[in-house]
């Protein structure tokens, strides 16, 4: 009997709690191989490693399941995942479950995404998974079934050709339902914190607030999270503006 291959990521270590809930819920459906950061790579979205070399160890092997640590970022192990340690094309690759949240812009910045985005490069139903606690020990069982759906969804269906989705859950014991979502606009503001060492010399934290620019009744992942529901959001590979291409018609030269 044939069982589907099942590529996961993360970007916040091959220990994090939610990767290891994903797994186990990975291998009711199949084979499942984990590469993941030695550490966290919050933050690291589609960066790859040409400072230094890619190192990985195995960490754990069983039927059906073998986990890697690599020293890389969340790309690279899905790059090192599909070179080294998957014996095919994986039918589904999984990112997550993330330590809070990657709705609204933040999909730019995310390391989870990343992994999501790279397994889309490279033609694979990919599907990111992600929690608002950012608690290592937070509680993801009420998040279970709502996963269950999406993945069986998408190995049912498959996903378009360079489409991959962004998935969100509420930090709360009961959700409200799930529902489809645009990406939420907003803004980070008060990135940085200046502080002055002992030494004298002035460093930074990077810190932040984030800005939302929805109004009340957009359908947007930002407002379905604070409204109770996880929200599942449809991400494009291709970021071309078609509808600026035509205004931008003055800029072309016929040699």
């Amino acid at each position: 009997m044939y069982r589907p291959l099942i590529l996961i990521s993360n970007d916040d270590g091959y220990e994090a709690k939610g990767l290891h809930v994903l797994t186990e819920l990975a291998r009711e459906y199949g084979d499942v191989v984990v590469v993941a950061p030695d550490g966290g790579r919050s933050g690291a979205a589609l960066s790859v490693t040409f400072q230094h070399v890619l190192t990985s160890r195995l960490i754990k092997e069983e039927l059906g399941l073998k986990v890697y640590a690599c020293n890389g970022t969340p790309c690279d192990c899905v790059k090192l995942g599909l070179a080294q340690y998957c014996d095919r094309k994986p039918d589904l690759l999984l990112g997550g479950i993330n330590h809070g949240d990657n709705s609204a812009v933040n999909v730019h910045y995310s390391g989870t995404m990343g992994v999501v985005i790279e397994g889309c490069l490279k033609g694979i139903p990919s599907i990111g998974f992600s929690h608002c606690s950012h608690n290592m020990d937070t509680d993801f069982a009420p998040m279970i079934p709502y996963m269950r759906r999406v993945i069986d969804y998408v190995l049912k269906n498959g996903l378009q050709k360079g489409v991959c989705l962004n998935v969100n859950a509420p930090d709360t014991p009961t959700y409200r339902g799930m529902k489809v979502c645009q990406m939420g606009q907003g803004v980070w503001t008060k990135e940085l914190d200046a502080r002055v060492s002992p030494r004298g010399f002035k460093y930074y934290w990077m810190v932040g607030e984030f800005r939302s620019d929805d109004a009340p009744e957009t359908n947007s992942d930002w407002n379905g999270l604070h409204q109770g529901y996880v929200t599942v959001t449809p991400t494009k590979i291709d970021i071309t503006a078609y509808e600026v291409m035509e205004e931008l018609g003055e800029l072309i030269i016929n040699n």
